[in-house]
């Protein structure tokens, strides 16, 4: 039986796999990319609707992530016969795959978020801005 001190399972060899799992992690492991797919999942959206809904985003880091989640397969974007013309992005299956695992990512981060605050508090650091 594992101690809370194992990370992983000991059939998982976190250092043969590494150069395998760093670049799939730091294409979905960014805080705005993950919000923004925790968005679209609930149904395909536009770019002021998703800006909406991100509080704090700026234009370019949302144009920056969006880009990057089509270019990875996470995202579609489908030009709108409208007038104006609009965009709209949607999740793929791709994307759609990562739900539970941010789902559960952003429930710990709610249920543990106190728990860093006061290990930061105690460390010295300043509370960080919302």
């Amino acid at each position: 039986m594992a101690d809370d001190t194992d990370c992983v399972s000991p059939s998982f060899d976190v250092m043969t796999e590494m150069a395998r799992i760093r670049p799939v992690l730091e294409k979905i492991a960014d805080k705005w990319t993950i919000l923004t797919l925790t968005v679209i999942c609930e149904k395909p959206s536009r770019f002021n609707e998703i800006k909406r809904r991100l509080d704090g985003i700026t234009h370019k880091a949302l144009a920056d992530a969006l880009k990057r989640l089509e270019r990875n397969g996470f995202v579609t974007r489908t030009v709108l016969p409208t007038q104006p013309i609009g965009v709209e992005y949607a999740i793929t299956p791709l994307g759609h795959s990562l739900r539970k695992p941010f789902e559960a990512l952003c429930g710990w981060a709610l249920s543990f978020g106190g728990e860093i605050d006061k290990a930061r508090a105690s460390y010295g650091c300043a509370p960080e801005a919302g």
